[in-house]
C-alpha cells in the first residue's frame, strides 16, 4: 500500500529530510521526492492533507494521464499502392502524410504502423 499521506506528514509537518523519510518508512528516496513534487504541483499543504484520506489523496494526486488527441490516420490502402511504385519510401510517404496536417503521427510511428499493417496483410 502506499504511504503517501505519511509521506507528506514527515516532509511538511516534522520537516524531515527525503533520505530520513524514506529510511522511516522503508520507501525509496525517489517515492518521497515524487509525492512531494506532486503535492507541491497540486498545491496542498499539511492542513489540507491531514483531513483526507490515503485513498483520496491518492486519487488527488496520481491522476490518469489524459489520452493523447485523436491523431489523423493514414490512408493504408493508398500507401500500399504507392509502395509498389519504383523509388517510393515510407520517409516520402510520411512527409505527404504530415503536409498541411495539425495532429499527426511522428515519422517514427507513421512507419511502424504501416509496417506492422503490412505484415498483417501479407499473412
Amino acid at each position: 500500500m502506499r504511504k503517501i499521506k505519511e509521506v507528506l506528514r514527515l516532509k511538511l509537518e516534522a520537516k524531515l529530510s527525503h533520505a530520513q523519510i524514506a529510511a522511516a518508512l522503508g520507501v525509496s528516496k525517489g517515492v518521497v521526492t515524487k509525492y512531494v513534487g506532486l503535492a507541491a504541483i497540486a498545491g496542498l499543504d499539511w492542513s489540507a492533507i491531514q483531513d483526507q484520506d490515503e485513498a483520496t489523496l491518492e486519487r488527488q494526486l496520481l491522476v490518469a494521464p489524459k489520452k493523447p488527441a485523436v491523431y489523423s490516420q493514414p490512408d493504408y490502402g493508398r500507401i500500399h499502392q504507392e509502395l509498389r511504385r519504383k523509388g517510393m519510401t515510407l520517409m516520402l510517404l510520411w512527409e505527404e502524410h504530415r503536409a498541411g496536417r495539425q495532429k499527426l503521427l511522428t515519422r517514427r510511428l507513421f512507419i511502424l504502423i504501416v509496417c506492422f499493417d503490412m505484415l498483417d496483410y501479407h499473412r
